[in-house]
């Protein structure tokens, strides 16, 4: 299941955010070797202090942490527009209230997981996009924008997901990388529970209530 955590509200989940950019340091410092500054175990950027989303990934019964995400309007400081402005034509941007911006999408293959879907894709992953576009109806949003290599790219086409590659694909390091845009709303969400497999909501009880008060 999903927890919805507001930045401003990250102190009052110690073990999930701790969890989180441990994940974060393990996922894009040592195993991506991404350019990340890493401070005691920690991978933790300015983006974090613009009061994100987080969409934190556990274990129904334990709580145990599974894998988590960053969303962020793209009104404000992204990583889009203030670190890969790059990756888009000259003059081209992305701003509006209604689409947001994915980032730090990682997860854990543990023991308790349900098993992998069918197109071998790990179930937080699937979990976490099925949580993007619960999320997004919820927000009234129409779209979602990211960030992502050719390994996101194939997993986010198995889990149902079709973005418009927009911009110019570059090399960043040893990795591809692409800027997408995905619709939201009810059809896309309709598509990837049929993509995933995961029928009911995934959010934890309240997650909404507290999240969209």
């Amino acid at each position: 299941m999903l927890k919805l955590i507001e930045g401003s509200y990250a102190s009052f989940f110690p073990k999930e955010m701790n969890a989180m950019f441990r994940n974060r340091a393990e996922t894009f410092s040592e195993r991506l070797r991404w350019d990340v500054v890493v401070k005691n175990g920690y991978e933790r950027d300015q983006f974090d202090d613009a009061n994100p989303l987080y969409l934190v990934s556990v274990d129904p019964d334990t709580e145990d942490y599974w894998g988590s995400l960053r969303l962020l309007p793209t009104t404000g400081p992204n990583m889009l527009r203030d670190v890969f402005p790059f990756l888009l034509e000259e003059g081209e941007h992305i701003e509006s209230a209604t689409i947001w911006e994915i980032s730090r999408i990682c997860c854990k293959d543990v023991d308790g997981q349900p098993e992998r879907t069918r197109r071998r894709v790990n179930y937080a992953l699937n979990e976490l996009i099925m949580g993007v576009g619960e999320v997004a109806v919820l927000a009234g949003l129409s779209q979602v924008v990211c960030v992502f290599d050719a390994r996101m790219f194939r997993v986010v086409k198995a889990a149902g997901c079709n973005p418009e590659i927009i911009g110019r694909p570059q090399r960043i390091g040893d990795t591809m990388c692409y800027t997408g845009l995905f619709d939201t709303g009810p059809g896309p969400l309709k598509s990837f529970r049929a993509a995933t497999g995961i029928r009911d909501s995934v959010l934890a009880p309240g997650a909404k209530e507290l999240a969209f008060a």
